[in-house]
């Protein structure tokens, strides 16, 4: 481990206006955890930052469709965040917001200095104005045609399907998502922060001094440079955010991309009044833990300012994962195509374990990678269960039956003894390995093998079969199998957390640091532990069919939405179907109901009887069309009293995209009282 004073580490912030999902935990906030909890286990001075991104337009745009404020949709999904965070157990020290008066401060604070050392360029340009509001449009205020794809519904930043980043000025056919208009071209005026002109010292920076990089994040960072970088405007049009602190400045705001890795400066100020000797000390590492789509945020963009500030140490890493899909498909927030922290922890209590493994297991470090219900439960059961689970429940079981839950005594230690113990600190070393370099799913597997093991272990020293014959030798075994069962609730515990604190409780042991790893007198012989229970489950098949069945409905939500279409309800059995008796029927009489706007009173021939129905379709026919009218009938349904008329069916008719009502009824004549199947 290095051998930095103390550590920073921070982890992207999440926008506000939406809840956290799997793909947002995988690609940052659990390996983030993981990585702090192992330098708190080895006693290092730690800090770990976040909070919600609470400026920006995706938040305006939010609040502009659901008709309420901008900051009633961040105090929203704030409080839920956090909450969800908490529950997880995402060890943050702070989660702090944007639209805190301390962050306004502070991001005014950095954008004045950078300004009055010249660091900002001024530029008038033209950009995209809606006459129709008086308002310059942000990109995403903007959609079009996609140039690339052909996309008719691509912002003016990005194509979100096919994933091409774009300008305003690339689509064809632009209009403005508040009126729907075509924006005209105005002159409005920004500050820039020209890039270009720090490329020499990034260049050394990043690809000299840091060749360490994970290679995604290398080669992002590389790509850009080799371009050529341009100036950045540093400044929006926009009412909703930090105000630009600069006279004659008035609607405008610093834009989102400089205002919220800012917010890692104002969380710890807010934190601690000894901040800067995490942000301006040389004895510090600064860490970053971000996924892909901000690599160049937090490797060019961000530096560029610390930099020009001149007081700020920069990243020692910025390990970034890809993206995590779910069941085959890119994870959307528009689409509702996740799996939402808040629900899992609802619908899954007492597994956040299990989701920390999972999502680990499987972490999209190196490319994009997929989350499947049935892999989450294949791993829960094949691994946690069968593997770590089992180790663990038959040493303490068999410890309880044999020894009344206390540690035994060694007798003696045969070579196979030896060497299993010896293992432990190997695997400790393979551990810390990985995680120094932030390969953590790498570090969890070798992890696992510790487990892995245990179970050899036991297998072939076989206590169960040995006690009649032999207790002194079974003593043994289970007093060595303790003592990897000890070293696994250290060993294991950045990445489970949960699991492991309940596995103390089972040992009746404390917290015990990193560096006790390898010990082989963790349990002292005679040691009471407490009666055990298991510390995994099954997850069965019932279980991840409705998750799936879920996902399902959301498809078939979008498909409707998008072809103009109500929602699919969910599928009855064909018992509940045929329940249903479907009869064709004429309409003989028809009056509208008095006193209302709707309500038609109908009296109709079913071929068993003459009937009434009251329908709601008053607004869409008269009366005397309707008569001799033939429809079809839900006959059964059962009588219901409608404003003082006793309503005894249903008639069934469909609606289209524009609201208009047609009636479903056979192409040719025929008897009344036929069914319908």
């Amino acid at each position: 481990m290095s051998d930095y004073k103390r550590f920073l580490v921070t982890a992207a912030l999440p926008y506000a206006n939406g809840p956290v999902h799997i793909g947002h935990l995988a690609g940052v906030y659990v390996p983030a955890d993981i990585y702090t909890r192992y330098l708190r286990q080895n006693g290092k001075d730690v800090l770990f930052i976040c909070g919600s991104d609470e400026h920006g337009v995706p938040i305006t745009l939010k609040a502009k469709t659901e008709g309420i404020t901008p900051q009633d949709v961040v105090d929203r999904y704030h409080t839920i965040n956090k909450d969800a965070f908490s529950r997880f157990g995402i060890g943050f020290d702070i989660y702090h917001r944007t639209s805190a008066p301390i962050h306004h401060e502070t991001a005014s604070g950095f954008f004045r200095k950078l300004n009055e050392s010249g660091e900002f360029v001024e530029k008038t340009s033209e950009q995209f104005f809606d006459e129709a509001n008086q308002q310059f449009l942000a990109d995403r205020y903007i959609t079009g045609t996609c140039p690339r794809c052909g996309n008719e519904k691509a912002y003016g930043d990005q194509c979100e399907k096919c994933g091409t980043s774009l300008s305003p000025m690339e689509l064809i056919d632009p209009k403005s998502m508040l009126s729907g208009n075509a924006p005209i071209l105005k002159e409005t005026k920004h500050w820039y922060l020209p890039l270009d002109k720090h490329e020499e010292w990034l260049k050394k920076w990043i690809l000299e001094d840091h060749t360490e990089w994970r290679s995604n994040v290398y080669g992002q960072c590389k790509s850009w440079l080799d371009q050529g970088l341009q100036p950045r405007a540093v400044s929006r049009d926009l009412d909703w955010g930090v105000p630009v602190p600069v006279e004659g400045a008035n609607g405008k705001v610093l834009y989102v991309w400089f205002d919220a890795p800012i917010g890692y400066i104002s969380a710890t100020k807010e934190l601690t009044p000894d901040w800067e000797k995490y942000w301006k000390s040389e004895d510090s590492r600064m860490i970053h833990f971000i996924g892909k789509d901000n690599i160049v945020f937090h490797c060019i963009i961000f530096p560029v300012m610390l930099k020009a500030h001149g007081e700020y140490i920069l990243p020692d890493n910025v390990p970034a994962n890809e993206f995590l899909n779910l069941e085959n498909d890119k994870i959307s927030t528009s689409r509702n195509w996740a799996v939402w922290l808040h629900e899992y922890l609802d619908e899954f209590p007492g597994k956040q374990d299990v989701l920390r493994y999972v999502l680990t297991a499987n972490a999209p470090e190196a490319k994009d990678n997929d989350f499947t219900w049935k892999d989450f439960q294949t791993r829960n059961n094949n691994e946690l269960v069968a593997v770590l689970g089992n180790f663990v429940n038959r040493t303490l079981v068999l410890t309880q039956k044999y020894f009344d839950c206390k540690c035994p005594e060694i007798s003696s230690l045969n070579d196979y003894d030896t060497a299993t113990l010896s293992e432990i600190t190997a695997i400790k070393s393979k551990v810390e390995q990985s995680l120094e370099v932030f390969r953590i799913r790498e570090a969890l597997n070798e992890a696992m093998s510790l487990a892995r093991l245990g179970n050899k272990y036991l297998a072939e020293s076989e206590p169960w079969k040995l006690f009649p014959t032999d207790p002194l030798r079974v003593a043994s075994i289970l007093h060595v199998s303790l003592q990897i069962t000890a070293n696994i609730a250290i060993l294991m515990d950045p990445f489970l957390p949960f699991t492991m604190k309940q596995l103390r409780g089972y040992l009746n042991t404390s917290e015990m640091p990193w560096s006790a790893i390898g010990a082989v007198d963790l349990i002292k012989s005679g040691h009471q532990m407490k009666k055990p229970g298991l510390l995994f489950e099954k997850i069965e098949d019932a279980q991840v069919e409705f998750q799936v069945n879920k996902l399902l409905e959301t498809k078939r939500a979008n498909l409707a939405k998008a072809a103009g279409l109500a929602i699919a309800k969910p599928a009855i059995s064909y018992d509940e179907f045929s329940a249903m008796d479907i009869r064709i029927a004429t309409i003989l009489e028809a009056e509208k109901v008095p006193k209302t706007q709707k309500l038609m009173k109908l009296k109709v021939d079913t071929g068993l009887d003459i009937r009434t129905v009251v329908s709601g379709i008053a607004e869409h026919f008269e009366p005397q069309a309707l008569i001799g009218k033939q429809i079809t009938l839900l006959a059964n349904l059962e009588p219901r009293m409608i404003k003082g008329i006793e309503s005894k069916g249903m008639i069934l008719l469909a609606e289209d995209n524009q609201g208009r009502l047609i009636f479903v009824k056979p192409e040719e004549g025929i008897g009344n009282g036929a069914v319908v199947k």
